[in-house]
């Protein structure tokens, strides 16, 4: 039987993940998940892949959203969500504006990255739909993540990269935290299985397949240490490579709003 395994959230986006035993699932995806984001001064989102230290930070939400900020060396801070702020334009794919999230946070980011940086929040996920081109079907909305709501993986399908890995060079335990996903699931005893979800079902929320996830250089980012190494992106091109990119997990679409769990069955059509 196929159940869940684990759940995460990250609500600034490239920061650590919140682990939690349930999650809501609204359209957009998890409550809480990926409304956050750090910019620069200019209003270009500032990445993990050229920002690492921002793996190092967690962002833990309350039950209306507002966070708790920690991080190496830093003093925690408390974020309220800054409903009445002012919108600034940003860089974010599809979404012209964010709310700046006010100085101090600002500062405490600044201080964790050593540079000037701003925290922002998504206040409408509706203003950012899905794109068609990556499974989208018209005005679906979509949180601060990529290109889809939730990203799902699978225990089998790291256990087989893992093998790859030790069969061509020396053996490497890889966590699931570097592929970031929302869902990680048990019991699919194919790996990459998945592939080929079209239809699935977690407790009671149905889902559609959006898209296959291709994964850049943050996944070769240790992100306990912030080693930057070859792995997983060497591996996966050699065995999971097409349309000149490398692929890892799948990105799922909620068809209607709920509350996930683990342990909760999947079940896939």
């Amino acid at each position: 039987m196929i159940r869940v395994r684990s759940i995460h959230l990250y609500p600034v986006k490239a920061t650590g993940p919140v682990d939690v035993d349930s999650a809501r699932v609204e359209l957009e995806g998890l409550r809480h998940d990926r409304r956050w984001a750090v910019v620069d001064p200019d209003g270009v989102r500032l990445s993990a892949s050229t920002h690492d230290r921002l793996l190092s930070a967690t962002a833990t939400p309350d039950a209306g959203g507002a966070l708790t900020l920690t991080g190496p060396g830093l003093a925690p801070l408390q974020v309220a969500v800054p409903v009445n702020g002012p919108h600034i334009a940003v860089d974010v794919s599809r979404l012209p504006t964010m709310v700046d999230a006010g100085d101090e946070a600002a500062a405490w980011f600044g201080r964790l990255l050593g540079e000037p940086a701003r925290l922002v929040w998504q206040d409408d996920p509706t203003r950012r739909p899905i794109s068609m081109e990556h499974g989208g079907l018209g005005a679906e909305p979509l949180n601060l993540a990529d290109t889809g709501p939730l990203l799902l993986t699978t225990t089998s399908s790291l256990s087989q990269l893992e093998a790859w890995i030790a069969e061509d060079h020396e053996p490497q335990t890889m966590v699931m935290r570097r592929f970031r996903p929302n869902v990680v699931v048990d019991g699919s005893e194919v790996p990459f299985a998945e592939d080929g979800w079209r239809g699935i079902r977690i407790g009671d929320v149905p889902y559609r397949f959006a898209e296959h996830c291709d994964r850049c250089v943050v996944t070769t980012i240790d992100p306990l240490t912030l080693a930057h190494g070859k792995e997983p992106i060497r591996t996966l091109a050699r065995h999971r490579k097409w349309d000149g990119k490398t692929w890892f997990g799948i990105r799922i679409v909620p068809l209607a709003t709920g509350t996930i769990a683990v342990d909760d069955e999947v079940t896939v059509a």
